[in-house]
């Protein structure tokens, strides 16, 4: 069978955020077996300063770093599959400070970023980048810190910063790790604000966390993560969003439930900052492999305020596990003061309720109320359709 191959080699303007970088090239294939465009497969990365639109019925192949730069778009339709080489990480979708990506997936029709690997495996590719504008507390007013992967700026003081919309959209087989300090999530979110939507997504057999906060204010809803092999729901540097409507669930290898930080204590930094993560969590099932030992569904750290309600934890040697940090403020602190409490939980074959390694006397009584009225999120009604490995 003869293939026609059309090759475009398209040399891009440096994301103005990456100084000292070199100018990135976008290469281009597209293959047409014996003219049938429903067979087209086109790879795409690169930086990319002008909008992109994909083409649902094209075949795209992610086959290194995609960035979108500062004013563009990123346009994923419904029911898009997007697949990406199994290289590792350097394989990954960045939204750069003031791009956006509007992938609106539905139910019936999700958007699917995958691993393009005939025998999938946790860690062939990174994921999904989105980097905000909005505060975090590692840095003061518009200062800006820089991501772990691709070293892209984030935060900022705009609560309200739009990055898009991520909407029915499921992540699978990412993770890939590039060094010890700088691994890749399903869903990294750096900074960003409340003018974004990020509801129905799912983070699927990921080799580091499943979705990370990285500050930021942005209000999450509808969120799964399966078989993640770190944390499944991660937050830190001050996140102050509300997450509604959780489900975790976790594989053979698997970190905790949620951890969450009040600030980044992997700078080496260890000062109270001016502010910590402060969220609003509710509606959360967390399903883990009873009898595993040294198992946590949620670890609470470093200072970490936040109000916890409707939770159902299943099958840990531990429910909460809360640590201390170096600063002025240890995590028990805000137990005494209110600042860190859960309201009507549910356990199922856990040990342990409460793990106090904070230096702080409290009570089981001062942190959790409602013992035994938590409810699991109904994941087989609004999960339907779109999410796999259930």
């Amino acid at each position: 069978m003869k293939n026609t191959i059309l090759f475009i080699s398209l040399l891009a303007l440096i994301l103005t955020a990456c100084s000292g970088d070199d100018a990135a090239e976008i290469n281009i294939t597209i293959i047409n077996p014996d003219g049938d465009t429903n067979s087209n497969v086109v790879t795409i990365s690169g930086v990319y300063t002008e909008d992109l639109t994909l083409d649902l019925n094209t075949n795209y192949v992610v086959n290194g770093s995609l960035i979108m730069a500062e004013g563009t778009t990123l346009t994923v339709p419904a029911g898009t599959i997007v697949r990406a080489a199994a290289i590792g990480s350097d394989v990954y979708i960045a939204i750069a400070q003031g791009a956006r990506i509007i992938a609106d997936g539905t139910a019936d029709n999700p958007i699917v970023f995958t691993s393009n690997a005939t025998n999938p495996v946790a860690g062939d590719w990174g994921g999904i980048i989105l980097l905000g504008q909005a505060p975090i507390n590692s840095t003061d007013g518009t200062v800006t810190s820089t991501s772990e992967i691709a070293s892209l700026p984030y935060g900022g003081s705009d609560i309200n910063d739009d990055s898009g919309i991520l909407r029915y959209v499921r992540v699978e087989y990412s993770g890939a790790s590039a060094d010890g300090q700088s691994e890749n999530n399903g869903f990294s979110f750096y900074g960003i604000g409340k003018g974004t939507v990020i509801e129905y997504i799912e983070a699927y057999e990921g080799r580091d966390d499943g979705i990370e906060f990285f500050g930021g204010t942005v209000d999450a809803s509808y969120l799964v993560v399966v078989a993640a092999q770190d944390d499944s729901v991660d937050w830190t540097e001050g996140f102050s969003g509300t997450l509604n409507h959780i489900y975790i669930q976790h594989g053979g290898f698997h970190d905790k439930g949620l951890e969450a930080d009040g600030y980044n204590t992997d700078t080496g930094n260890n000062s109270a900052p001016m502010y910590f993560s402060n969220p609003n969590v509710s509606n959360v099932t967390i399903k883990g492999l009873w009898g595993s030992v040294n198992t946590e569904a949620v670890r609470l750290r470093a200072g970490t305020q936040g109000s916890f309600s409707n939770f159902y934890i299943e099958g840990f040697e531990e429910g909460f596990d809360l640590d201390g940090d170096n600063g002025d403020n240890p995590t028990g602190n805000w137990v005494v003061s209110g600042d860190l409490m859960v309201n009507n939980v549910t356990f199922v074959n856990v040990d342990f309720k409460l793990q106090n390694d904070t230096g702080v006397v409290f009570s089981e009584a001062d942190f959790i109320s409602g013992d035994g009225n938590g409810t699991q999120t109904n994941i087989a009604v609004w999960g339907a359709n779109w999410t796999i490995g259930l």
